[in-house]
């Protein structure tokens, strides 16, 4: 970092700041914080669902996959379009619909309130450990490298940005903030990769240069790392859960001006992830081909950008890093106040208080919360020996299966029960953590004796294992549901109706990113 990389972040800020209090400013004085006065445009919810999605981990993840095996991790980016497009047409409308702050109380429209107390909490301490902790720790370790300073103190400087925006302005300013942010680090990624192919030789001198296999969506299944089948079957549980029932990924949605507006937001949505590929692995892959010889992938990113940027373009790209821990930090934080304000504090103690002081508890709820993300973020950092970022990324694979069996069945069979969700979301959730602390920490094969036969169990493959547990929970709540005993809730129909208001834009749009999508994965296998 020289002398003109430090003034280019230091403008970064400036310019941050500066759109955060404009977009403060457009909130009406004592308009909720939570959905921007459910006012957001388009381009607001687009931005804001892909700037949540992205972090520093992300880049630097994604580039270190494209370095160590091409494209085929983009099936987690670009196969994401199918359950975007479900957002958008089937929770959206019932979302919308029931005119719902979060996903617990729509949970709790259509199971009751003892479920949404559930859901609540569980989603209050996913995203401080999730949201906030881990991507605190991602990037505290970012800025320590930078600045120099202690895990506790980059924790701070990063909460205290996203804090400022999510208090002052709510989801409004974080919306806007999300556009500036979002449209610097396309130009930045685009820059690098465009650079990298220009070094390389251009597209075909980078073909000639990667083995041939770089270009596959779809491995064969006895491919150990990326088989096809285990893909096919286990992304659609963790897409269902990440897309359509996480509370920091659908709020831009919730807040739209309309359902029109969350419909063609959330189409920018999937044609804003087909850019993963290009803007995030492909640099990986061109590493690769520059230096093959690199002995640690995760520096891919790092390596590309000191090595093929000028000085001030160095001092851009760590405010794009920035830029990323701030939007997904600040989304985060406003969902957890939205959660524990409206699901928690107003449904139990405070039903009939101001909007005012609705404002004001969300603010508090804010403040504390990021004072608890920065206590674990040291505890985590504490740890020695260990990559827990890592370890708890895949954990989070073991929660979606309860979440996206609960929701599922709660949107497409009226007859699922409270009593079958509750054990879906308790014991369900309990038993997925356990088999994922086994499959993570336990030996990966398992010798049995039986008589006088030996023979081996071996674990599926994470993905496959995800849908496995999936479907036994969604077998589970069937058997519960059709007990003699079980009755379905009384507002189910309430929240089973739908907004019958798709335009012909918003299905031409959807349309054409089907095809364009349908033509990539044709392409590249």
């Amino acid at each position: 970092m020289k002398t003109l990389d430090w003034t280019i972040l230091a403008a970064y800020f400036v310019v941050l700041l500066a759109i955060g209090l404009w977009a403060s400013s457009k909130r009406k004085k004592e308009g909720s914080l939570f959905l921007a006065g459910r006012s957001l445009r388009w381009h607001h919810i687009g931005f804001s669902m892909w700037g949540t999605n992205v972090g520093p981990s992300m880049l630097i993840a994604s580039a270190s996959a494209g370095f160590t095996t091409g494209i085929v991790s983009g099936n987690y980016a670009w196969y994401a379009f199918v359950f975007i497009g479900m957002l958008a047409f089937v929770f959206a409308p019932r979302y919308m619909g029931a005119k719902v702050h979060t996903l617990p109380e729509f949970m709790g429209l259509r199971y009751g309130q003892s479920t949404r107390n559930i859901l609540a909490w569980y989603t209050i301490v996913t995203i401080i450990i999730s949201w906030l902790a881990l991507t605190l720790f991602a990037g505290g370790i970012l800025i320590r490298q930078v600045f120099e300073i202690p895990m506790w103190a980059s924790a701070l400087v990063l909460l205290a940005i996203s804090a400022f925006f999510t208090m002052l302005g709510g989801l409004k300013a974080i919306a806007y903030t999300n556009v500036y942010q979002m449209l610097l680090l396309i130009f930045v990624s685009a820059v690098l990769t465009i650079v990298g192919l220009d070094r390389v030789g251009g597209v075909a001198g980078l073909v000639a240069k990667v083995p041939s296999d770089y270009w596959v969506l779809f491995r064969p299944n006895t491919d150990k790392a990326f088989p096809w089948l285990p893909i096919v079957l286990g992304y659609p549980v963790m897409g269902v859960w990440f897309w359509c029932t996480d509370q920091s990924m659908v709020q831009p949605v919730l807040a739209a001006r309309d359902l029109r507006e969350g419909q063609l937001g959330t189409n920018f949505t999937g044609w804003l992830k087909i850019l993963d590929v290009p803007l995030y692995i492909l640099p990986g892959v061109i590493c690769f081909a520059l230096f093959p010889t690199m002995g640690d992938p995760d520096e891919a990113y790092l390596t590309m950008v000191r090595t093929l940027f000028p000085t001030g373009m160095v001092g851009l790209v760590f405010a794009v890093l920035t830029a990323c821990l701030v939007s997904t930090i600040g989304s985060a934080l406003n969902a957890l106040s939205t959660v524990f304000t409206m699901d928690i504090y107003l449904k139990r103690y405070h039903p009939d208080a101001s909007q005012r002081h609705i404002n004001f508890v969300g603010r508090l709820v804010t403040v504390c919360g990021a004072a608890i993300a920065i206590v674990l973020t040291v505890a985590i950092d504490s740890i020695k020996g260990l990559n827990l970022f890592n370890v708890f990324q895949s954990v989070l694979g073991f929660i979606a299966p309860p979440m996206t069996a609960v929701f599922l069945l709660g949107v497409f069979w009226r007859r699922a029960t409270t009593r079958a969700a509750n054990l879906a979301l308790t014991a369900g959730t309990a038993f997925c953590l356990t088999v994922g602390v086994l499959y993570l920490w336990g030996p990966q094969t398992y010798h049995f004796s039986l008589f006088a036969s030996h023979f081996s169990l071996h674990w599926p493959h994470f993905m496959m294992l995800s849908f496995l547990l999936c479907a036994a929970l969604i077998l589970m709540m069937v058997v519960v549901s059709l007990l003699p005993t079980g009755k379905p809730s009384a507002t189910v129909a309430a929240v089973t109706s739908m907004e019958n208001s798709n335009s012909p834009l918003v299905i031409a749009l959807w349309t054409t990113l089907t095809i364009v999508m349908v033509s990539l994965y044709i392409f590249f296998n």
